[in-house]
Order: structure tokens, then C-alpha cells, then sequence
């Protein structure tokens, strides 16, 4: 565990959900647990931060950005401001298409905080199914340890992969417990099961840590899933991660199952908009770096986290990528999202042992962007008529012509350094965003067309 100051508590690892910070009582989340495994196991982490900021459930008890900014020094965003920043036309709804969403223990309250998230946004009831292919989590505490970071990260992929397309199913598939094997199981019960058009991972391991390699037999597994989904035409999202370019470490260092070939990666920005979601302009989300030079809001509560993106050790360079960019190892990240704290969410949790704890809270983290970008791949899907599969070589093929600008905005400014060494963003492609964050829009009738 680190503590970067008394606002905030995060933990070890890769760390690629969802973060949280608001006012009000707080309460500790308990050090990472996971289920015992063996020594060759892929670990794959989240790790929310929260801090109530209300129990209000109406509209009109839910601050503007610059209401939130004044009182606490970050902005908060609704979906509708959300969906304008980034042009997801009103009839855009995903009605007809299947989103899934894989997590490790859930949260047994996931279907009433997707209804009260619903109601309070004016959006349709969800239609949510929960699988459990493995078995029961092998925990039912959601208040201790490692479950309680996925109750939070299970709120906000469900919540805000229905806020994007709101009219698509959802359908939740939960792992027993964290490690390679479970998640694995999840995923390919997924595809084998066909549930859905697209699928969004919210998690990850450090490539530093995976033992072997490519040559584990994890890894190998899930790389067979990856491609069992290609074949029908299932497009793959992961977070980038919320650790920076090394994930914490002394070294630049990819994220896994981002980093894959197959899956588009999604990395994290600030997204600055108007109390009315008009787009004002995105920077790379690194706090180190934005607290020193951009000072967002102030940067009162002090640097949170950076979004990953970085060289793989492990994929060589995709043919995809050879217009955009001279490495020759895969490098993610390929696409960005809002991700920063400073810029967050609001997610509805209502699973805590204290129901005076429940309530909405301020969310971040590159596992923000992930449900966000495969809830657009389900509005692309709606457009054409038909699944596009994987994305990864339209995408680049759309960044590096000239009407990339109608498709993205690309971010030109910051570093995603924490606690290790960064990498800066430039014109054109950069790993911390990759070819940007999208104008919805523009870059689904690319797209289709």
C-alpha cells in the first residue's frame, strides 16, 4: 500500500480501475486479497479510492463541474455531459447490441445501484444479466480486502457502459476470485457463449511481473480467447492502467491484457468541459507531471495517479501500428478516454456494511474509458448494422489519414511519469493516449463507411 496523502489510499500493483475521491466520511478500503494460487498465476488488479460525496439521488442534487470544482477543487461529469463532449448523437443508444463486461466477486448490490443510477440520470432500466461461470465469488464481504475494489469497479463498468448506450444488454460475467485462470474462464465463457458484440476488461498485470513471459501458460490462454473472439467479430477493450508508463516501477512497462495485439487499449486524459459538456480541450492524465506544470484546478489534492501506456515486452509491433509509430514492439496505449480523478464521474455504490456510506461518489481511472469505448464499439456495431470485430487496424488506418482530426481529438499535451519514468505526448500518435480521444460521431461514420 501507498499513501500519497491523507485524501487518498491506493494499493500496489498495476492498479487499472476505477479511483474515487469526494468529501464527506470516508472509509478504508483493506489491503489486496486474493485466493491462494501458484507461483506461475497472473494477478490481475483494481484499485478504486472512496470517499463519499452524497447520498442524493435527483438530478438536482448533483453539482455542475464548476460547482464541484469551487467546493472541491475537481470537476464532475453526468452522462449527458459526457456523451456531448464527445458528439454521441441523442438516437445513438446501442438498442439491439450485447456489451460484456468481465469482472473478478462482483457486487451483490449491482442491479439496485444500475437502477438508482438510472433514475437519477434519466436514463432506460437497464437491461442487465449476471453470470457466474466459475462458481459463486469465494467471498460474499464486499467490505474487506481485494472484493471490495471490484464491488466498486463492477458499479462503474455496468454504470457507464449503460450511460453510453443506453438501450444495448449488458451482460456482467464474474470470475470466483482474481487470478489468470478464473478470468480466463470468464472471458471464454463469454465468447464460447457468444453474449456479446463487444467486451471491456477493466483490470490488468504488469507485464513486469507475468512470470515467463509470453510463455505463460496464463497468458497463452488468454491470448487463445482473444483470438476465439476475433474469429466472430467480438471487438476487445482493456484499461491501459493508472500506475503511468513504468506502472510504478523503476522501467517503462506495459499492462496486460491491454497490450495485446487484439484488444485496443484504452489510456486516460483530463477532459475539460463547459457546464454544458462543450468540449474545451484534453490533457494526458499524469498527475506527477500535470500537478507541476498544468496545476489542473489547482491540483489541490495533490497528484492521484497517470494513465499507462508503454512498450510491450512481451507483442512484437502489430502491423497496424507501422504508420503511426517506428517501435518495434506492440506499444499501447491505442486510444484514450477521460480517466482523471480531477475530471470524474459520478457512480452510484450502494453495497457498504454502513448504508450512511452509500451514495454517489467521484470516480476515475483508465477502467473508466474501457466500458465507455466498448459501449461506442456497441453504437459503431448499431450504425453498420453489423459486429466490426476487432478495431485496432481501422482505427490506425483512420489515424494516420487525413481526416484523422474528424475522428479524434488528439491530445498534444503532458506525461504519464509516476513514480518512474513517463513519456510525453506529442501531435500525432503517443502511447500515453494513443490516437486520441474520440469524436464519436465522426469516428463511427469513418467507421462504417
Amino acid at each position: 500500500m501507498r499513501t500519497h496523502n491523507r485524501r487518498r489510499r491506493t494499493y500496489a500493483g498495476v492498479g487499472l480501475a476505477a479511483t474515487a475521491l469526494a468529501l464527506g466520511t470516508s472509509f478504508a478500503a483493506g489491503s489486496a486479497a486474493t485466493a491462494a494460487g501458484s507461483d506461475g498465476d497472473i494477478v490481475y488488479t483494481v484499485h478504486p479510492l472512496t470517499k463519499q460525496f452524497s447520498t442524493g439521488t435527483r438530478p438536482g442534487a448533483l453539482p455542475t463541474p464548476s460547482q464541484c470544482v469551487a467546493r472541491i477543487g475537481l470537476a464532475c461529469y453526468t452522462p449527458a455531459l459526457i456523451r456531448k463532449a464527445y458528439d454521441i448523437p441523442d438516437g445513438w443508444t446501442g438498442k439491439g447490441q450485447r456489451i460484456v463486461v468481465v469482472d473478478a466477486y462482483g457486487s451483490p448490490t449491482v442491479r439496485q445501484d444500475l437502477d438508482v443510477f438510472s433514475q437519477t440520470f434519466g436514463l432506460p432500466k437497464a437491461d442487465l444479466n449476471v453470470y457466474y461461470p466459475g462458481g459463486a465469488p469465494q467471498t460474499s464481504t464486499a467490505h474487506k480486502g481485494q472484493p471490495l475494489g471490484w464491488a466498486g469497479e463492477t458499479s462503474l463498468d455496468v454504470q457507464w457502459a449503460h450511460a453510453i448506450a443506453p438501450d444495448a444488454t449488458i451482460n456482467l460475467v464474474v470470475a470466483p476470485n482474481n487470478y489468470g485462470n478464473a478470468l480466463n474462464g470468464a472471458v471464454r465463457y463469454a465468447v464460447d457463449h457468444d453474449l456479446g458484440d463487444v467486451l471491456s476488461m477493466s483490470y490488468g498485470s504488469d507485464e513486469a511481473a507475468i512470470k515467463g513471459k509470453g510463455n505463460n501458460l496464463q497468458l497463452k490462454q488468454s491470448h487463445e480467447n482473444f483470438v476465439a473472439a476475433a474469429a466472430k467479430g467480438i471487438s476487445l477493450f482493456a484499461s491501459s492502467g493508472d500506475d503511468g508508463a513504468s506502472n510504478g516501477g523503476p522501467a517503462l512497462a506495459a499492462g496486460y491484457p491491454a497490450s495485446d495485439p487484439l484488444v485496443t487499449a484504452v489510456g486516460g486524459t483530463n477532459l475539460f468541459t463547459s457546464d454544458t459538456g462543450a468540449y474545451e480541450g484534453e490533457t494526458v492524465w499524469g498527475d506527477q507531471a500535470s500537478c507541476a506544470v498544468h496545476q489542473p484546478f489547482g491540483c489541490r489534492l495533490g497528484p492521484i495517479g497517470a494513465t499507462g501506456g508503454a512498450p510491450s515486452t512481451i507483442f512484437a509491433a502489430p502491423s497496424y501500428q507501422a504508420a503511426v509509430n517506428g517501435n518495434p514492439m506492440r506499444t499501447t496505449s491505442d486510444v484514450s478516454y477521460n480517466a482523471s480523478v480531477y475530471t470524474s464521474v459520478f457512480v452510484y455504490v450502494g453495497f457498504n456494511a454502513n448504508p450512511a456510506d452509500n451514495g454517489f461518489y467521484f470516480y476515475g481511472g483508465t477502467s473508466s474509458g474501457s466500458p465507455q469505448w466498448a459501449a461506442i464499439g456497441a453504437l459503431a456495431d448499431q450504425q453498420a448494422g453489423h459486429r466490426l470485430g476487432t478495431l485496432n487496424p481501422a482505427l490506425y488506418a483512420i489515424g494516420a489519414g487525413s481526416t484523422h482530426a474528424l475522428a479524434f481529438h488528439d491530445v498534444t499535451s503532458g506525461n504519464n511519469a509516476w513514480h518512474g519514468p513517463g513519456l510525453d505526448a506529442k501531435a500525432g500518435y503517443d502511447d500515453p493516449t494513443g490516437l486520441g480521444s474520440p469524436d464519436v460521431s465522426g469516428l463511427v461514420g469513418q467507421l462504417v463507411h
